[in-house]
């Protein structure tokens, strides 16, 4: 994955000057994204709503390839990044005891890792593409991890309406908001606070830019940290940008966020 440089962290994709320039220097990629951006508008006009939108979106990405769908270019990929999200969790806090939400699981990239890990019963995913969690029924097959019994389930938004008041003690989305506009991301700091345990802490990533705040294809979403820690605040929530995730080859940054009262504890 590139390292992040402060030239990078301040490009703006959505310019058609980077847009002409990146072109320039990848011009194997050109007809792919031109396909790709077609076939983006052409979805857009029939699902107005970002959620509907992102699900049809899902819904192709999935028939070509569902490890491509959640944004891995090959199997050793797709296995390393699943490593990565475990590894950098389990030093982090998270115990096998623990319950925990996983947003976005996808067709278990990391979930299959995290219900290996954890207690029976104890993992819960969530995702809004219907095509995705059949892909992550054939994974939790594959890996023979029927008897930990994990709860896979289909949602339409994140108010977690139909989830426990103060259960989880680990909530965590990977490469949720990287595809999220702000209302969506709002949405869910505006509720997961009450799923949350007292001493809980939801884990997410985002990508990171510290210049204008900006969408490509409105599938990719770059915003900066302040922006993000600001909108945790406004529900009641504390968070911080954690530092040693940036070091990991992955291209996304971490923010964790915790009731307001408890940072210290959720940072163990």
């Amino acid at each position: 994955m590139p390292v992040k440089t402060a030239r990078s962290l301040a490009a703006n994709r959505s310019r058609l000057s980077h847009k002409l320039t990146y072109a320039a220097r990848n011009p194997a990629r050109v007809a792919p994204y031109l396909r790709r951006a077609l076939r983006d508008q052409w979805l857009r006009l029939k699902h107005r709503d970002h959620i509907a939108y992102y699900r049809a979106v899902m819904a192709a990405d999935t028939a070509n390839d569902p490890e491509a769908a959640v944004g891995s270019r090959s199997h050793d990929r797709w296995l390393a990044l699943g490593q990565m999200q475990i590894d950098y969790l389990t030093g982090h806090g998270l115990r096998t005891d623990h319950r925990m939400l996983d947003i976005g699981c996808g067709n278990l990239r990391a979930g299959w890792k995290f219900i290996r890990y954890l207690d029976a019963g104890n993992y819960y995913g969530i995702d809004i593409s219907p095509d995705i969690l059949l892909s992550a029924k054939q994974t939790l097959t594959s890996y023979a991890l029927q008897s930990k019994l994990p709860h896979l389930t289909l949602t339409r938004d994140l108010t977690f309406d139909f989830l426990p008041s103060a259960h989880f003690d680990v909530v965590h989305a990977h490469s949720v908001f990287s595809h999220s506009p702000l209302e969506v991301i709002e949405e869910c700091l505006s509720h997961v606070g009450r799923i949350l345990a007292p001493d809980g802490f939801f884990d997410f990533t985002f990508d990171r830019t510290e210049g204008a705040e900006h969408q490509v294809l409105r599938e990719d979403f770059y915003y900066r940290t302040a922006t993000l820690v600001t909108l945790a605040g406004r529900h009641g929530l504390g968070a911080r940008f954690m530092d040693d995730w940036e070091r990991l080859p992955h291209g996304q940054s971490k923010i964790r966020v915790t009731h307001a009262d408890a940072p210290a504890r959720a940072a163990r």
